[in-house]
């Protein structure tokens, strides 16, 4: 985990001995998860290291320190964002979202394992957890890795964040364009104008971004709309 440790502080992170410790637990238990249950399609320690450990704490690189906020990860899968944000920032409030049971599982065995305290994880789709009290208008950042197209994705998240809060998408080489189309959503959804900040991992070709957008407005109580008319219908 060395390697993981340099690369963060380049990024201005640093990770004491205790924290990789973690990494190297949590890197354990995704390798052995995954020869029963589909969580990466990475096999490679040092690749997870830098594409799913790495590339989730570049987030904090717009988030700042997040100990003491609350953080929902919509679509968690194995934990990234999240789960990394939360071993960075041990007192971060994380609910991880993740409506398939078997990741679930894997989120909460990890949890256990790891340590990690303060940390929800709901089995549930997003668009009925959107429209609880309990969870909406309530977290300082929502969050997603990959999960859906910008125009899907914000009427997952904006529901979650309280009035300047903010959403944080991680996307690929298709940001730009996806953010552009989403505009008119966003606007819809209670969101400002989306900032997109690249992210270059190292000895990877391919540029990453961090889409954030702020909520400016109380998003209207008819959004999210029931399950899967996101999907079927985007804004």
């Amino acid at each position: 985990m060395e390697r993981l440790a340099t690369q963060a502080a380049g990024f201005g992170l640093h990770l004491a001995a205790a924290q990789l410790e973690q990494f190297t637990a949590y890197q354990a238990l995704l390798l052995e998860w995954n020869e029963r249950i589909n969580l990466t399609a990475i096999g490679e320690p040092a690749l997870i290291q830098q594409r799913h450990f790495l590339d989730s704490l570049t987030c904090a690189t717009v988030t700042g320190d997040l100990n003491g906020r609350l953080l929902i990860d919509v679509g968690a899968g194995a934990g990234f964002p999240g789960v990394p944000l939360k071993i960075l920032y041990p007192l971060l409030r994380l609910t991880l979202v993740e409506s398939v049971q078997k990741k679930a599982r894997f989120l909460e065995t990890v949890a256990a394992e790891l340590g990690l305290a303060d940390l929800n994880i709901i089995t549930e789709r997003a668009e009925v957890l959107g429209q609880q009290a309990a969870h909406r208008s309530q977290y300082d950042w929502a969050v997603a890795r990959g999960v859906a197209e910008m125009r899907v994705l914000t009427e997952y998240l904006l529901p979650f964040c309280r009035v300047g809060g903010h959403v944080l998408a991680q996307k690929g080489r298709n940001a730009a364009s996806e953010t552009a189309a989403a505009r008119g959503a966003i606007a819809e959804l209670g969101g400002a104008a989306p900032q997109l900040r690249p992210v270059q991992l190292p000895h990877h070709t391919e540029t990453h971004y961090l889409v954030v957008i702020e909520k400016v407005r109380e998003t209207p109580s008819r959004y999210p709309r029931r399950v899967g008319i996101p999907a079927k219908r985007p804004l």
